[in-house]
């Protein structure tokens, strides 16, 4: 398995992980993430894989700890005009001028049902394309939940457009990323 598009060129390393067995992904590919993700503030580097398995979701695995991994989807996929307003703060540790080329993907949860499945539109992931520096951003927007439920608009994309991939349905889609007036 290798790490999907997200990088470009540079040295390899190799990934065990205890989801996909062993990972080789280029240097590139890695994100950093300087405050480490909620709850998981000692781990700083992770790169994004695809799934094999699955033509929905991608993994946000830990380059440190083989045993975190999380499965992420771009808010495109299933909530229509998502749009976040990052704060000087959160610009300022992605080392980012302007958002251009920043992708925000949203943490999901999968329970044992997975019609409960949800996703975390309050705590994106935020990655800045350019210097591969990410972060999980808290939006202050309090119309964003922590855990949207997500299994039913996924599965009317998939019903509106049976032909085509719910990966290939959002490619081509920008997370709309605004600065905040501060």
């Amino acid at each position: 398995m290798r790490p999907n598009d997200l990088g470009a060129g540079g040295g390899f390393l190799t990934i065990q992980t205890s989801r996909f067995g062993k990972v080789e992904a280029e240097q590139n590919d890695v994100l950093n993430f300087a405050e480490g993700l909620l709850g998981f503030q000692d781990l700083k580097k992770f790169i994004l894989l695809d799934d094999p398995n699955d033509d929905i979701f991608a993994w946000l695995q830990s380059c440190d700890s083989p045993a975190i991994a999380f499965p992420v989807l771009e808010p495109e996929l299933f909530a229509e005009n998502y749009k976040i307003s990052l704060n000087k703060t959160d610009l300022e540790a992605l080392q980012a001028p302007n958002t251009s080329r920043a992708r925000a993907f949203c943490i999901v949860t999968i329970p044992e049902d997975p019609t409960q499945m949800t996703a975390n539109m309050k705590a994106p992931i935020v990655i800045n394309m350019e210097n591969r520096k990410a972060r999980q951003c808290v939006l202050q927007d309090n119309s964003l939940a922590i855990r949207e439920p997500i299994f039913t608009k996924l599965q009317a994309r998939v019903v509106a457009n049976p032909s085509m991939s719910i990966k290939e349905q959002s490619s081509g889609l920008d997370v709309a990323i605004k600065l905040a007036e501060i």
